[in-house]
Parts: C-alpha cells; sequence; structure tokens
C-alpha cells in the first residue's frame, strides 16, 4: 500500500490537479495569512488565543500550522471561535 506522500507525489504529477492543489494552498495561506494578522494585531500569544477559545495552546499551534501546509482544513466552527477570541467576526463569502 502506498504512503500518503507517495500517494501525493503522484497525484501532484498530474499537471491540472497540481493546478488545483496550489490554487486551493493559495487561499488556505491568505487564512492563514488572516488569521495571523488578527492575533498580532489583539497582541495575543497562541496561548492567549487557545485560552479564549476554551482549548490548550498545542491546538492553535496544530491549527496555524495545519494551515501552513495545507494538510488540513478547520471547521468553520473553528475558525469562528480563534476570530472571535482574536476580538473579531468570521465572514465567508462566494464571489
Amino acid at each position: 500500500m502506498a504512503t500518503y506522500k507517495e500517494l501525493r507525489e503522484r497525484m501532484l504529477a498530474d499537471p491540472e490537479v497540481r493546478a488545483e492543489y496550489e490554487r486551493l494552498n493559495r487561499e488556505e495561506f491568505a487564512l492563514l495569512d488572516q488569521m495571523l494578522a488578527a492575533r498580532r494585531e489583539a497582541g495575543l500569544s497562541q496561548a492567549d488565543v487557545a485560552e479564549r477559545m476554551g482549548t490548550k495552546a498545542p491546538a492553535v499551534t496544530r491549527l496555524e500550522r495545519a494551515l501552513a501546509s495545507g494538510e488540513h482544513s478547520p471547521s468553520i466552527d473553528t475558525l469562528r471561535k480563534y476570530a472571535q477570541a482574536c476580538g473579531k467576526t468570521l465572514k465567508i463569502s462566494f464571489v
């Protein structure tokens, strides 16, 4: 059985798949940039955000790292809690 990395590389060898993958990653990076900016503007550490979200600091670290790696997409509820912890509101739109 192939590993995740082997399957990923095999799929990314297809130019159409790679283009879509890169497009999605750009969107996740943009979201991560907004999240980090909100946290910085609020003057909060990951531990501060975690406390306000009712979780532990490693969970916030994993959330931010997951978006940076493109390996996981957080739930809307998690994003909403993160935004609220930073004094922001989550707004999702289709354009």
